[in-house]
């Protein structure tokens, strides 16, 4: 990740295959510490923030706070506003010794900068440009030494196009184009006028505006031609962008810390590049946590406790694009959180009231779902073990953060108590999508269940129905074809009655006559047994009147004896 070597700065744009890539000049930001850390992710020109050349010139105290480089601090290119020819030769000859080119600003747009003479009001006075750049040429010895500008677009393209054909005249190295007019801002780049411009000209063109990832650099040299793109925003949100990055990585983040310590960047710039770096990776209530810090030990303390420490950083040289292994958890909890939607979803779909359960069962029946249905036990078991065990990993975060004692640490650390509740209110998110993952995933799998099994009884239940049908159909078909049997044979006589009648009639008789005879045999039993009872009855009557007349002789033997005792 390392910056490319070159003798000279121009020597980057020879063969046309490489697309050089800068750091823009960004007041207050494109200072040393933040050249040094885009320097070790590919890029391979920096600028200085603007620099008023007269003040520059006029003021000791200006240059020392206005530039500062050192020996590892190149290819630089100081960025001077100036009005005056003389003035920015005499602030080129002043950082020549320290530089490898001076830039001058006629793009910025800031309304203070155009009222004074300076930035974007320049490129409306071409020959003034013009003589600026030969009286650097004259001023500066050094053939290797650039002298370039950097410019917005005109309304009217063709006086843009004079501009730049009158510097490249007056011996302009390349030219900067940011594809927007001094009026805009925030509107879309005009990557045709920059292409427009470098068809005019036989120099390096540089194409600046909106370029937020490597695809964008590769996207912009298609379309314009560009011999590279120069981007601002893009690198302050990931220094290591030139480097293929989507995303600042922790490897980034922690070079920064450590450039910023040993070279004594002041807090405030410190702490605001790293908002720009972390702005993408963060959530709402982390951004806000950080940003309310008010000590680079706060800072770094927050790094480590949420990112990672720097030697957590892995050994090999491969790229990562996500932060740390905080990000990795965020993605897991992503991916939960997408799995609980996506439950939601199907048990919606699944209870939809105009999808019969025999539906379901037809669809759940289809080829597609035969090798996943052989693993189906496993995978839902799998998934309960998953889930349980991430739902019993943020009750322990739960746990952890609401019984902590922040104790001392607090008063160390600004704004831990912030910190702590972020972390708190991220455990119980994590916690309820776990806890809601593992209920819903069983209460899906319990609703198939129960459609299936719905399915079948009202498959069950239908082919009952059928069968009920058809055994009614054939009575009713019965009924009709006995009473118009019944119909034919009485109302019909010799030819009408039919044989088929005839022989049904005759076995109705014999089916009577059978019941019949059986009935007769019934009743001659019957009559049988009524004339066994019968004499049974009558025998047991004479027995009885034999005993009555007996029990009345033993009663008058028995008056007559108590009368002669008495």
């Amino acid at each position: 990740m390392k910056t490319r070597k070159y003798g000279s700065v121009m020597e980057m744009f020879e063969g046309g295959n490489h697309v050089v890539t800068m750091c823009a000049p960004m007041v207050r930001y494109s200072k040393l510490p933040f050249r040094s850390l885009v320097r070790k992710y590919n890029c391979d020109v920096c600028f200085t923030p603007m620099i008023v050349a007269s003040d520059f010139v006029r003021s000791v105290k200006a240059r020392d706070s206005e530039f500062t480089t050192n020996e590892c601090d190149r290819p630089l290119i100081v960025q001077f506003a100036a009005h005056d020819a003389q003035t920015l030769a005499d602030a080129t000859s002043a950082v020549a010794p320290f530089s490898d080119g001076v830039d001058l600003n006629c793009g910025c747009p800031q309304r203070w900068a155009m009222s004074a003479g300076y930035g974007a009001c320049l490129i409306n006075k071409p020959e003034l440009v013009k003589d600026m750049v030969r009286h650097v040429r004259n001023q500066v010895s050094r053939p290797d030494y650039t002298a370039s500008i950097k410019i917005r677009i005109h309304a009217d393209l063709r006086r843009t196009v004079d501009l730049c054909q009158k510097a490249e005249a007056a011996g302009v190295s390349w030219i900067t184009v940011h594809g927007r007019t001094s009026e805009e801002r925030h509107q879309p780049v005009h990557y045709d006028a920059i292409k427009t411009i470098k068809d005019s000209v036989s120099i390096p063109v540089i194409a600046n505006g909106d370029i937020k990832y490597q695809r964008d650099v590769d996207a912009i040299r298609q379309r314009t031609g560009a011999d590279g793109v120069m981007v601002a925003r893009g690198l302050l949100a990931n220094p290591a962008l030139f480097a293929g990055y989507e995303d600042t990585p922790l490897e980034c983040v922690w070079d920064w810390v450590d450039i910023s310590t040993q070279q004594g960047t002041p807090f405030t710039c410190f702490h605001n590049h790293l908002m720009y770096m972390l702005d993408r990776v963060s959530s709402q209530p982390e951004r806000k946590v950080f940003n309310s810090l008010s000590s680079t030990s706060a800072v770094i303390d927050y790094l480590q406790s949420t990112y990672g420490a720097a030697h957590d950083l892995p050994k090999t040289g491969k790229r990562h694009n996500f932060l740390t292994r905080h990000h990795n958890m965020s993605l897991q909890w992503t991916v939960v959180a997408l799995f609980l939607y996506l439950e939601i979803g199907v048990l919606v779909i699944l209870c939809l009231p105009f999808i019969s359960a025999k539906r379901w069962q037809k669809v759940f029946n289809f080829r597609i779902w035969s090798p996943v249905a052989r693993f189906s036990n496993k995978v839902f078991l799998t998934m309960i073990v998953i889930l349980i065990v991430l739902f019993l990993d943020a009750v322990r975060e739960v746990r952890k953060y609401s019984t902590k004692n922040l104790g001392t640490d607090a008063k160390l650390l600004p704004n831990m108590h912030d910190h702590m509740h972020m972390k708190l209110f991220r455990a119980q998110r994590n916690l309820y999508i776990s806890g809601f993952a593992v209920f819903l995933w069983l209460v899906m799998k319990r609703v198939v269940t129960l459609i299936n099994k719905l399915a079948s009884a009202s498959a069950s239940t239908a082919a009952l129905l059928v069968q009920s049908d058809d055994a009614k159909k054939a009575a009713k078909k019965c009924l009709e074809d006995n009473e118009m049997l019944k119909k034919t044979l009485m109302d019909g006589t010799g030819d009408r009655a039919t044989a088929e009648g005839m022989e049904l009639l005759r076995k109705e008789v014999e089916k009577l006559q059978e019941d019949l005879k059986k009935s007769e045999d019934a009743l001659k039993e019957s009559e049988c047994v009524a004339g066994g009872l019968q004499n049974q009855t009558d025998s047991l009557a004479r027995e009885y009147d034999r005993l009555l007349k007996e029990h009345q002789v033993l009663q008058n033997l028995q008056n007559e004896g108590e009368k002669k005792d008495a």
